[in-house]
């Protein structure tokens, strides 16, 4: 059996895809429009101070499950998301 390393470099024509970008860009306009509002809510809400740092923690939160039941699987990684997208334009 080979247990070798094999190379990380992507192969020649590959693309690498930011699911993030793809889930958002794939989502109606009004749902869009909606999951951004509920995103700027709350990253107003719970990341006023250091607000890159806060938006990334709370999308981390969201994404990993830490959810009351009212918030479906799928409504909280759009909005994790959202916020992750928040917090790279806060970033630039």
């Amino acid at each position: 059996m080979d247990h070798a390393p094999r190379s990380r470099a992507p192969a020649a024509g590959a693309e690498i895809v930011d699911f993030d970008e793809a889930r958002l860009d794939a989502c109606p306009t009004a749902q869009l429009a909606e999951v951004m509002a509920e995103a700027i809510m709350l990253a107003d809400a719970f990341g006023p101070e250091d607000r890159t740092l806060q938006i990334r923690r709370l999308a981390r939160s969201l994404q990993s499950g830490a959810r009351d039941f009212e918030t479906g699987r799928a409504r909280a990684r759009l909005v994790a998301a959202a916020l992750r997208r928040l917090a790279r334009t806060s970033e630039g």
